[in-house]
């Protein structure tokens, strides 16, 4: 049976294809939808950007026929603006006058007039999907971007058990996937499903020596080829790190997408700005110009432009736990270090004025061809789908591009773990021979001994 779906503003402007993926069932879109499109589309950033592509996919079917008495869809469904229901009454503490509740107006009068079809409101705001159900309309979340719970646990290594009498072949040779096994309670062995670059830890599977490190290519499991590697100068604590320097040491021709998961702590930026620069300030191989790094920002509206100064000065204080890196990299004597701040900022600042390592704001990165730069997206857990799709496409030749973020800390509005552009970029990227992913443990926390404790604890 078909059924009505309600959009709400918000969906529209997080996904304005949505209009798009509702197959064959009827979408209605509240004038006052259209009335807060209006409103956005001269805004900067992603969402007035969001918003100007929504109102051209409504003209487009403007052009096809009456939005008011309903356009035909692709896939068998119609489309329609709702511009009545303005006098339905809802209870007194939810006031005519908030665009919420107007929508909550026409989905009301349409669930009393069609009694034999089902009404939903479809929203990305959990408070207007309350309320929803609180005068019995049923109200949904825009699923289309979500991933499932299994896939966003995807970490990128896997653990399995390697022959005795092969352990010396893979110190030497590589291994096939089919001679390594995985072993259940009952010791029945498998063949472990393996994907494209994921990192794997082989267990000798008769006695309890070292366990050994390497990464899936092709049908093959390869050693680690940076395993002996200092960048800057700095070695791997864990395992987690190991895998992390080999997907940042690798070159973009062969890994240009990093993908990088893990709580507070494990050294997931810290890593990250340690092999820029050592590929760019050491410069051993010339493989980057410079060093770019971006953060999304959660903390004010996508548009910084309201702030005060210039953009390097308005991005400043998202770029702050960039500089409390940067002081640790510089100077790794933790006893010295701080024993001359102004000495210790000179350094700091130098690497800037020299243009090797470049902040800006991420959507200024839109539409750009960026190349032969190593660009760190920082807390990416906080990008839509959309702003992720932006920043992979934006990669010009030879360009690495390394995103960070923990998937469990969002603070931007109408995410969660499963719809952030961190998580999205993991789903459909996993297999991909050009992307490399890695997720950091808790126990790979190296911050210091209460983060440890409280990553344990909390």
């Amino acid at each position: 049976m078909k059924k009505t779906y309600v959009i709400d503003t918000n969906v529209l402007i997080q996904a304005p294809y949505a209009i798009e993926c509702f197959e064959d069932n009827d979408l209605v879109i509240p004038l006052v939808v259209l009335e807060e499109l209006d409103g956005l589309k001269k805004s900067e950033g992603e969402k007035g950007s969001n918003a100007r592509a929504a109102v051209r996919k409504l003209e487009e079917y403007r052009q096809k026929g009456n939005l008011l008495q309903g356009v035909k869809l692709a896939e068998g469904g119609s489309l329609r603006i709702e511009k009545n229901y303005v006098d339905v009454e809802l209870p007194k503490d939810l006031p005519d006058d908030k665009p919420d509740n107007r929508i909550l107006k026409v989905c009301k009068g349409l669930r009393d007039s069609y009694k034999r079809k089902q009404v939903i409101l479809v929203s990305k705001d959990i408070v207007l999907r309350l309320k929803a159900e609180l005068i019995g309309v049923k109200a949904e979340d825009f699923e289309t971007e979500q991933i499932s719970d299994d896939n966003a646990r995807y970490t990128g290594r896997a653990e399995v058990f390697v022959p005795e009498e092969l352990v010396k072949k893979f110190k030497k040779k590589d291994l096939l996937i089919e001679e390594v096994y995985l072993s259940d309670e009952e010791g029945n062995k498998s063949v472990p499903k393996l994907y494209q670059n994921e990192f794997v830890i082989l267990h000798p599977d008769c006695t309890s020596k070292k366990t050994l490190l390497g990464r899936v290519s092709d049908d093959k499991i390869i050693p680690l080829a940076y395993k002996k590697n200092h960048p800057y100068g700095i070695t791997p604590r864990n395992v987690g790190q190991y895998f992390l320097q080999e997907a940042l040491m690798t070159d973009a021709k062969k890994a240009p997408l990093v993908i990088v998961k893990g709580m507070a702590g494990t050294a997931k930026t810290f890593y990250s700005l340690v092999v820029g620069l050592e590929k760019v300030y050491n410069n051993p191989t010339q493989e980057y110009r410079r060093i770019l790094i971006c953060r999304p920002n959660a903390q004010f509206d996508d548009d910084i432009g309201f702030l005060p100064g210039e953009e390097k000065e308005k991005i400043a204080p998202l770029m702050r736990p960039i500089i409390d890196n940067l002081e640790q990299i510089i100077d790794t004597d933790d006893k010295k270090r701080y024993e001359d701040e102004t000495e210790l900022s000179d350094k700091i600042n130098e690497i800037f004025e020299r243009g090797i390592i470049r902040t800006e704001a991420l959507n200024y990165i839109r539409g750009r061809s960026i190349v032969k730069t190593y660009l760190i997206i920082d807390e990416a857990q906080n990008m839509t789908p959309n702003q992720v799709k932006g920043i992979i496409t934006s990669a010009g030749k030879d360009t690495k591009i390394v995103l960070l973020g923990d998937p469990n800390q969002i603070d931007k509005p109408f995410l969660d773990e499963r719809t952030n552009g961190l998580s999205y970029a993991s789903e459909y990227m996993k297999d991909s021979p050009l992307c490399w992913q890695i997720t950091l443990s808790a126990e790979e926390c190296e911050r210091s001994d209460l983060a440890m404790e409280a990553v344990k604890r909390f």
